[in-house]
């Protein structure tokens, strides 16, 4: 992530565990889906496929060696299961975005066996903060528990004997916690196993009762009475008060952690006791990096196509998963340059091109504005984890093209300009990064109208990659056609206008002669259609 993927391939080299060729087969990874060349994705795939098959077998053996890491939070080999699954979703983009339908079916298999796995790794999480809350709130019935004893005087004749009142009281929170336990532990038994990789595609097991509808003797009432079950227990919350007299029981007692969403969200930062082994960062980290991408780019897709993959056990939902990505981008790895490389191009590629954002939402207290909205534009936060991105990074060029995109869409497109026109002058070591530079330079210069220099750098982008040839001469030539009214229109030269309309009239003929050689699924691009 710091524009040295040769350095990353040297330290690479020599390692033949799951890790080191998962990483190697991420190197691979992001020269391809930086150039799209046909060459890279198929090295790609090849070292994805040898990552994908060593962390299969890595993670059988981790079942049966009594030496291997063992987490408080996760199941047995999820180091293993997080790699085997990482390999297969950029398996599963590469296979995409080659020009081969039989590969992107394979892809979308793949990205589903990966979905199935990544749930049950932060299904753990979810059972390890169930558990951390069950813990909480028996502490605090202790506290309470012992605080009423003290405050009740001993009566004669046994009711008010300290020695019976304490036996029943320890007997009532034992039995508490225990049924807590066994709740939580059967609201999670598809963790038992641990992450089992998606071998099994038999994962639908799912059953469904109806809901019983004669309610013949309950009484009807006109507004909500304020009745709610918590573990077998009735409360009346219409005729609860400030007044009542267990509050002033609930002083000084630990805070009770407050969820938002049907998830236990484990959202500790990195310098957290929970994180105090590296092998559990990485799977935190890579867990809320690989599920958060998904979550967000299922629930992009179109709503007849997303109905099929929510048929096929597909479910997107993009606030769950931004706020995934938000947490993974907390750590100093890469995972965490990657979550923060995807949440700054979300917002700065898909929500800088929409017209209708949501509004942000109101905070009352400083516990409350870390869990913002982040499905519109959260411009902070942003700003931050740009900068923390370009700090940890500081030689990558790829930060430099989000600050030119974070500056473009606060409208100072003249700023945006000179960052990337100056990056070009420094040029990155990686191929792909400059062509992505200048692409972005491209558009910029078309957006402000300076159509001498989109020209030039449409031409440019098509020495640096493959990809579009037809788009690249067509825009230069329709930014000839712009140059040559304005020459018309300013009564300048006619050498000038002559020499635009020339050009204007080349790279327009030079289009159509590029249209078609390049294919996405089988299918020809929109643009070359046109």
């Amino acid at each position: 992530m710091n524009d040295d993927l040769q350095a990353a391939e040297d330290g690479l080299a020599n390692g033949t565990s799951s890790f080191h060729k998962m990483g190697k087969g991420m190197v691979a990874f992001l020269r391809a889906t930086l150039g799209f060349e046909p060459e890279v994705m198929r090295e790609a795939s090849e070292r994805l496929a040898d990552a994908e098959s060593t962390a299969s077998a890595d993670h059988r053996k981790a079942q049966r060696d009594p030496q291997v890491h063992r987490s408080a939070i996760y199941p047995i080999g999820s180091e293993f299961a997080l790699c085997h699954a990482q390999a297969q979703l950029m398996s599963a983009v590469v296979g995409v975005l080659n020009e081969s339908l039989t590969e992107s079916i394979r892809g979308f298999y793949k990205l589903r066996k990966a979905f199935v796995t990544l749930d049950a790794i932060l299904a753990a999480e979810d059972k390890y903060m169930c558990g951390q809350t069950i813990s909480a709130r028996a502490s605090v019935d202790s506290v309470r528990s012992n605080r009423s004893a003290r405050s009740t005087r001993a009566v004669p004749g046994g009711f008010g004997d300290d020695r019976s009142s304490g036996k029943k009281q320890e007997k009532s929170l034992l039995d508490t916690v225990r049924q807590n336990e066994a709740q939580a532990a059967a609201k999670s038994t598809t963790m038992s196993n641990g992450p089992t990789m998606a071998e099994d595609d038999d994962d639908d097991d799912d059953e469904f009762y109806d809901v019983d509808e004669s309610h013949e003797n309950t009484p009807k009432t006109d507004t909500y009475a304020g009745h709610v079950e918590i573990n077998g227990i009735i409360k009346d919350l219409a005729r609860k008060s400030l007044d009542d007299d267990d509050r002033n029981e609930s002083q000084d007692l630990p805070p009770l952690r407050v969820l938002s969403s049907n998830h236990q969200v484990l959202d500790h930062d990195p310098d957290s006791d929970v994180f105090s082994n590296p092998i559990d960062v990485f799977i935190h980290s890579g867990a809320n990096l690989c599920f958060g991408l998904l979550l967000v780019m299922i629930s992009m897709i179109p709503p007849a196509f997303n109905r099929l993959l929510f048929i096929i056990g597909f479910h997107g939902d993009r606030d769950r998963g931004l706020r995934l990505l938000w947490q993974a981008s907390k750590f100093h790895n890469i995972n965490g340059a990657m979550a923060g490389l995807c949440l700054l191009g979300f917002y700065h590629q898909v929500i800088t091109f929409a017209d209708i954002l949501p509004e942000p939402s109101i905070t009352r207290s400083s516990e409350n504005k870390a869990q913002q909205d982040v499905q519109g534009y959260p411009q902070e936060r942003c700003e931050a984890l740009l900068q923390d991105m370009r700090s940890r990074h500081p030689k990558s060029h790829l930060w430099l093209v989000e600050q030119a995109r974070m500056e473009a869409m606060n409208r100072r497109l003249s700023t945006s300009l000179s960052i990337l026109g100056s990056s070009s002058q420094n040029k990155s070591p990686l191929k792909q990064v400059e062509a992505l530079n200048m692409f972005e330079k491209s558009l910029t210069a078309m957006f402000i109208y300076d159509y001498s220099l989109c020209a030039e750098s449409f031409l440019n982008c098509v020495k640096l990659n493959n990809w579009s040839h037809a788009l690249y001469y067509y825009i230069a030539g329709a930014a000839h056609v712009e140059s040559y009214r304005h020459c018309k229109m300013s009564s300048g030269s006619n050498k000038e206008s002559k020499k635009h309309a020339e050009k204007a009239t080349e790279f327009l003929h030079q289009a159509p002669k590029h249209a078609g050689k390049k294919k996405f699924m089988a299918r020809q691009l929109p643009f070359d259609v046109f």
